[in-house]
Parts: C-alpha cells; sequence; structure tokens
C-alpha cells in the first residue's frame, strides 16, 4: 500500500499527492512516470513523477480531475493508500550538455515540464519556462517554476495575467533574431500547443523534445496500446519514450488515437457521478 502523505489543492482542477514510495524515489528521474490504481477495480493509469525526495522515500503526482481514474483519487485523503503503484517507467528525459534551454509548458502539461527544468538548472544550464494557461485563476506551479529557472514568462489566453496569448507568442519572440542561443526546447502539454511550438522551432534548427501521453495500459511494452509514430517508424511511449524528437512526431495520428475513448470516458464519467 502507499499512503498518501499530503494532498494540495493547486487549481480548481489540480491536485498535487505526496506519496510514500521509497523504492520509487530512490530510482525516479525527470521525465519518468508511474502507472498506479486505487482500488481493485479500478484502471492502470499512468502519472508523471512531478517531483520526488530521496531522503524522505517520497514522491509527488500532479493530476487534473477529468476522468474516472482521476475522480476517484480525488475521493482520497491524506492517510489514505493507493492499491498499488509501479514504477519509475519510461526513459528519463536526456538533458547532459546542455548550455541553454527553453522548457514550454501548457496547462497541465506544466507538471510535467517542471521536473525536466528543474533537473535542467540543477545541471548548471540557462534556463527559461515559458508556461500557458486559460486565465490567471488556474496558475499553477508559479513559485516552483521561478526558482528553477533564469526567466519565466506565464501567458494566458484571456491576458488576466498581464500577458495575454499563447505560449508560441512567446516563444516566438525569445527566438526572433537567430535563436538567442539555446540549444535545447522541451515541449510538454496539449497535443495541439506542441505540434504548434514544434512548427515555430523547426525554421532556427532548434532541438525540440515533446513529452506523449497516448494510451497506455501495462506500462512495459507489451500491450501496444501506447504506440506512437515516430519518423515513419512505430515506437512504444511507455518504453521507447515518453520523450521523443518533436520534429519527427506524427501529432496527428497521436491526436485521433487519443481520442478513440472519449465517449467511454464520458460515460464512465456519467456513471461514477451516479455511483454506479
Amino acid at each position: 500500500m502507499y499512503t498518501i502523505l499530503e494532498k494540495r489543492a493547486l487549481s480548481k482542477q489540480m491536485t498535487k499527492m505526496t506519496l510514500n514510495a521509497p523504492l520509487v524515489a530512490k530510482k525516479a528521474l525527470a521525465g519518468q512516470f508511474v502507472i498506479l490504481r486505487v482500488n481493485e477495480t479500478g484502471e492502470r493509469a499512468p502519472f508523471t513523477i512531478a517531483d520526488y525526495n530521496r531522503a524522505a522515500g517520497t514522491i509527488d503526482v500532479i493530476y487534473q480531475t477529468v476522468g474516472k481514474t482521476t475522480m476517484l483519487l480525488d475521493t482520497l485523503r491524506a492517510g489514505d493508500a493507493l492499491l498499488d503503484l509501479a514504477g519509475p517507467l519510461g526513459r528519463p528525459a536526456e538533458l547532459d550538455g546542455y548550455r541553454k534551454a527553453v522548457v514550454i509548458g501548457g496547462g497541465a502539461g506544466c507538471a510535467i515540464a517542471y521536473p525536466s527544468a528543474k533537473a535542467l538548472h540543477e545541471k548548471g544550464a540557462e534556463v527559461t519556462v515559458i508556461a500557458g494557461f486559460r486565465s490567471k485563476d488556474i496558475i499553477m506551479l508559479e513559485e516552483e517554476m521561478r526558482a528553477v529557472s533564469d526567466r519565466l514568462t506565464i501567458m494566458t489566453d484571456d491576458g488576466s495575467n498581464g500577458c495575454r496569448g499563447f505560449v508560441t507568442d512567446a516563444l516566438r519572440e525569445l527566438l526572433d533574431g537567430g535563436g538567442a542561443g539555446y540549444d535545447l526546447a522541451i515541449a510538454i502539454g496539449p497535443i495541439p500547443m506542441m505540434k504548434a511550438v514544434c512548427q515555430v522551432t523547426a525554421p532556427f534548427g532548434l532541438r525540440t523534445v515533446v513529452s506523449l501521453n497516448p494510451i497506455m495500459v501495462d506500462g512495459t511494452g507489451m500491450c501496444g496500446g501506447c504506440r506512437v509514430t515516430v519518423g515513419d517508424q512505430v515506437k512504444f511511449a511507455c518504453v521507447d519514450g515518453p520523450d521523443f524528437d518533436g520534429h519527427q512526431v506524427d501529432f496527428d495520428e497521436l491526436q485521433n488515437r487519443n481520442r478513440a475513448y472519449q465517449e467511454h470516458e464520458r460515460d464512465a464519467c456519467r456513471l461514477f457521478g451516479q455511483g454506479i
């Protein structure tokens, strides 16, 4: 059993949980994830390791309450426990050797972008973070992102925080004039956002890494549910990723596959709301 040590709301729909998981914390690296089950009838659901503390034996996961599993997870409180948790899974982010990086996070993707920004900062790289949200009231992890970046820009769709626009607007302005010396871009967020970021960075020849979130079941490469096309080759996000060269990803295929079970997901949420 994996005890929930702390539960904290980050915004209206985003929550951070600190879990007692010493064996996972001992091995975890930026970019990796865990697969957990809330109870015996729950599905296996992947969550990025948002942070870890080896000395305390804890990991943090951040979730958005949008589906049945996250709704079920949100019923738990500090002191409760998850049934099981497997990890760390996936390939760690490859962050060695970079001097100057820009990390772009969109909405819930900021929870996944943050550990890479933190790792780059700890390796001595100059880090710029661009974070995007729909509005000011759902901004999260601002203090954490500021602490691991040399420059932080937060954009909102409606301009309620003073910077109106998309992350691509801020990125394009940053890169104009020859790329400003950046040797790595990391983009994590909704599929259309990651695709748009890659379209901005491509003319600059800037290496751009994205973290993909396809449908995933076992997390060990056996079920094939998380297959993605990268550079005309089939890859499995759980063992070959989740990080990939964004300029090689077939984002349209990824988005179509992620939409495959939307009707079933809506039904599951409806039934959960009815106590079924």
